[in-house]
Order: structure tokens, then sequence, then C-alpha cells
């Protein structure tokens, strides 16, 4: 019999990892740290909730249906933004408005493939992206990275069939939390320019990225459009996670087409998230900056507090963003660890098993850990309980 879309993949991972707490009590001096999905729990800041409140009470037209492509002004803020980011012209038809950067995903497959085609993901990878494109009757092609979490130029091009339609990088990478160099990010954009394909291009982390100005020049070329499909977020920049604002950057003439998608699955982008993005975009430059600042100093204590788990075998793998990616030293597969910690250090981490295909050993060692939601004495209390763990429990 042939398996329904959604029976074609596996169960959303955060959920599932959820389902490990039912039971579960925590002791009073032990409480659950949660490092398992990456979203910021606090709410947007004080202004710009009133900004949102203000847009439902005063402005009519943000409880209607909006346009399809999203709200003008947000559209061509957003593009006015990426310019002077990345120095390179983009205009206004070429963004999209999205009920969020996976629905922005979802849109951009929908625009290039049909069944049995191919895009190529690099390991270990984001698993809804993975998700999607089994439902979508698309093949996910596994691209290994090396030692540091890169991938290979030559080996993506070894990959590259008449079925292939695009190649998806996130940078800063989800799960691994690498920051792509931006001389690779150009050769990649390079390698899909010459093969005729799409270069799915995930920066919805870019806000933390811990170094300044542009983290790629791919913008200046002047031929961006036909190739490049840039996603963004504007979740975890103003924590409007709730509100699903994410974006698509490509040429006009594909957003045409996702248009169609868009009007099928959601209509329009809720309003009052879109204004919220909006007023964000236009006065929140500052604090944003803070908001990086503030993850960096957690990135650094995640570095100076490594030696005490290295102490007991683990190994840092990848740091940036909101993520650290380690490797355990325990003969258990990554989910069997996952759950134990649950039980027995009041952690839950998301197991390298979530982020590699099913039945591959690559991610038996490895754990993600969504540090953002710590602050520097929580990382300690969190390096303190993995360097405590007993594999005998």
């Amino acid at each position: 019999m042939t398996l329904s879309r959604t029976a074609s993949t596996f169960m959303p991972p955060v959920m599932e990892a959820r389902r490990w707490l039912d039971g579960v009590t925590f002791p009073a001096d032990r409480p659950l740290i949660n490092v398992s999905q990456a979203a910021p729990v606090d709410p947007p800041p004080d202004a710009l909730r009133r900004a949102m409140a203000d847009a439902a009470l005063t402005n009519d037209e943000a409880h209607l249906y909006g346009p399809v492509l999203g709200l003008p002004a947000l559209r061509a803020a957003l593009a006015d933004e990426t310019a002077r980011l990345y120095d390179g012209p983009v205009d206004a038809d070429q963004v999209a408005i999205t009920s969020g950067c996976n629905q922005a995903f979802a849109a951009a497959i929908a625009t290039l493939c049909a069944e049995n085609d191919e895009v190529i993901l690099p390991t270990p990878w984001y698993f809804n992206h993975k998700m999607w494109l089994d439902m979508s009757g698309v093949r996910a092609v596994a691209l290994a990275t090396d030692s540091n979490l890169l991938p290979s130029i030559t080996d993506a091009e070894a990959l590259i069939t008449p079925r292939t339609r695009a190649i998806a990088l996130v940078s800063p990478n989800n799960p691994a939390g690498v920051e792509y160099p931006p001389a690779l990010i150009r050769a990649f954009f390079e390698l899909a320019q010459r093969h005729g394909i799409a270069l799915i291009l995930d920066e919805t982390y870019r806000d933390f990225h811990a170094a300044p100005g542009a983290p790629h020049d791919v913008f200046q070329d002047p031929d961006w459009p036909d190739t490049l499909i840039h996603l963004y977020s504007f979740s975890k920049a103003y924590r409007l996670t709730g509100h699903r604002v994410g974006a698509m950057i490509t040429g006009a003439a594909r957003l045409s087409e996702v248009e169609k998608f868009l009007d099928t699955v959601a209509i329009c982008p809720g309003q009052i998230g879109q204004h919220a993005a909006l007023w964000g975009v236009q006065n929140l430059r500052q604090w944003l900056a803070g908001e990086r600042a503030e993850i960096l100093t957690r990135r650094a204590a995640i570095a100076e507090g490594l030696p005490k788990i290295a102490a007991k075998g683990w190994r840092l793998l990848g740091l940036g963003a909101y993520f650290a990616y380690l490797e355990h030293p325990f003969n258990m597969p990554s989910d069997v660890l996952a759950q134990k910690l649950v039980q027995h250090q009041s952690v839950l981490c998301l197991p390298g098993t979530m982020f590699w295909p099913a039945g591959d050993a690559g991610g038996a060692r490895q754990m993600r850990v969504a540090f953002a939601n710590l602050d520097p004495q929580g990382i300690d209390v969190l390096f303190d309980r993995l360097a405590a763990f007993d594999s005998n429990l």
C-alpha cells in the first residue's frame, strides 16, 4: 500500500523529545534544563508589544486578509535592510513574507521540484527541511561534511544529477552552529549557477553571527535573483516565534509561483505579526545589537566551560548562533543517552540521530544543545550535570 505524504516521514523531533518528559518528576534541587528547542522564551520588548497592541486596536485592516506576499511596507523594509547589510541591490518585488521561515522553505521547494526530484542537504541537516522534502516526494541527498562540519564543493558537485533542483544550506547552521565562511557560500552559489540549479540559503540565525558585517557577498552578484533563494526569519530577531513571520528573497518571476503556493496554504501571513516585524525593523536595530551581544556572551560561556566536560570525554564539534554541537563519550547511541539525561540529570537536549538519515551512524555520538535561553550561570550548571552523568545508570 502506498504511504500517505505524512506517513512518508518521521515524527517531529522536538515534539518527540518533549514526550520523554511524560511521567518524569524533577527534584526541587535539580529542575529541568530544556535545551531542546532553538526559540527565545522571553516575550518581545515592551515597546514592540505596545506597537502590536496599537495595531490590533487602531488598525482595522490588521484583522482582514492582506496581500498574499505580505505587507508592501514590510517587503520594502526588508529589501532595504538586506541591501544595506549585504551591499547589494534588493527590491521590494523580490521579497515575500511567509508564515515562518519553514513555510518559506516549503514554498521554495514547491516552485522547484516535481516528484522524485532531488535536493542536496549537508549532514547533519535541519530535520524540518528533510521532513518537507519527504512529504513533497522529493529525495533528500545527504552531503557529508568534514571534521569542521563544513560541506565540500567537490563532494557536492559529485552528487548533482539531472534530477537535482537545489542545494540547501543553513548558516549559521542548525543544528551544528557552524558559520559557513563567505568564500564557501560564494563557491556554492557559483556551483549552483554553473549547473542551473538553485541555492537555497537559510539565514534564520543571521542576526547572531559572530563576525560583524555581511556573512557573504552573493547579493553583490548582478545575477543573484536567477540562482539564490534566500530565507530569513523575524522570529528569533524580535522574539516573535508564536506569530510566524518569515521571508523569502529571490527573483520576482519565482515569487509569482510562490504566490500560488502561499495563497493556497495560508492566504496571507498573520497581519499583527507583520506589523510587529515592520516596527522592529524600523526601530529595534540597537536593541537587536544588544540581543546579539548577549548571545555572543553565552557562546563564550560555552567555550570557557568546555574543559569541565572535555575532561569527561565530551568534544565540541560546532558552536555558533543558538547552538553547541557535541560529541559524547559513551557507549550508547545518542537517542538513548538523551533519554537517560532527562531521567538522571534533568537535561532535555536533542540527539544527533534526529539530524541524520535513518540508520546512518553519523549521529550516534552527537548531541545538539540549544543554549540561547541559558545565561552563563545556567550554562555552568548544564556542564556540571553533563560531567556528572554516569553511563552505568
